[in-house]
């Protein structure tokens, strides 16, 4: 992959259910090491196009590009095995293991066909010390007794465990005060620093305007406008989600002029 090429790359991605078109000719660019910050009004699409990207539909019509090359994602673990980790807002964690337990969940360490704890509390330590998690003060407790915040952090030290070169966040702040909010936040930056590419779906602007690199809004199926965050202020990002064009009126830019 050159240094040009986006990590992940969607061309012309439709998703219809019958008759509905939920999503019609997506163009989005994923640039690796960067914060993309997909934000539209209820309705707009955004579950659709993260689960299509993370290989739950598959796209009706269009192409999705993983460094340059086409790929056909026919279910989660193929997205997964790909590289791409989809940390989801109801988590799904299981509450009754401890946190090694979970994050080493289906990829244990065995020694002479045993588990082996010391290796897998030890790289559980290490991960969770990489992101800078450090609010987790014992990694034997289980995970029904961890905050929200150190939940998104757990789930999204597994997928760093897996060696995910693109995690997906729905919604990571959601219903989080403020100090998880801000570890959660950390996290996504801790993320990017490492050179992985990370799509946050949220409501909330403050949040997206505080990590995001690049910005893509979706309105009623469409991409309606995505650019560097720069380009956007809070007016203009709930403009173009709320109404479909720019403050000026303008309709949607030409996703290639726009960076």
């Amino acid at each position: 992959m050159n240094d040009a090429e986006p990590l992940l790359r969607l061309r012309g991605i439709g998703k219809s259910f019958g008759p509905v078109h939920a999503l019609t000719d997506i163009n989005l660019d994923i640039p690796a090491g960067q914060v993309t910050a997909l934000v539209g009004d209820n309705g707009a699409g955004k579950s659709t196009l993260i689960k299509t990207i993370a290989g739950i539909w598959e796209p009706t019509r269009g192409e999705i590009l993983w460094q340059g090359r086409p790929v056909h994602f026919r279910s989660p673990k193929e997205a997964t095995a790909t590289g791409i980790a989809t940390v989801y807002q109801d988590l799904a964690l299981a509450d009754n293991l401890d946190i090694v337990q979970k994050m080493m969940l289906g990829h244990e360490a065995l020694k002479t066909g045993l588990l082996d704890e010391i290796t897998m509390e030890k790289a559980a330590k290490e991960t969770l010390a990489d992101l800078r998690v450090t609010t987790v003060r014992n990694i034997r407790q289980p995970v029904g007794s961890l905050s929200g915040g150190q939940r998104q952090a757990i789930a999204v030290a597994k997928a760093v465990m897996l060696d995910a070169k693109l995690v997906i966040m729905d919604e990571p702040t959601a219903a989080l005060g403020v100090s998880q909010t801000a570890l959660v936040l950390d996290i996504i930056e801790q993320l990017s620093s490492r050179g992985i590419a990370v799509l946050v779906i949220s409501h909330n602007l403050t949040d997206v305007f505080r990590v995001a690199d690049r910005i893509a809004v979706l309105y009623l199926g469409r991409m309606v406008s995505n650019g560097p965050a720069a380009n956007y202020d809070t007016n203009s990002a709930v403009h173009w989600m709320t109404t479909g064009t720019g403050p000026s009126g303008r309709a949607a830019v030409p996703q290639s002029a726009e960076g």
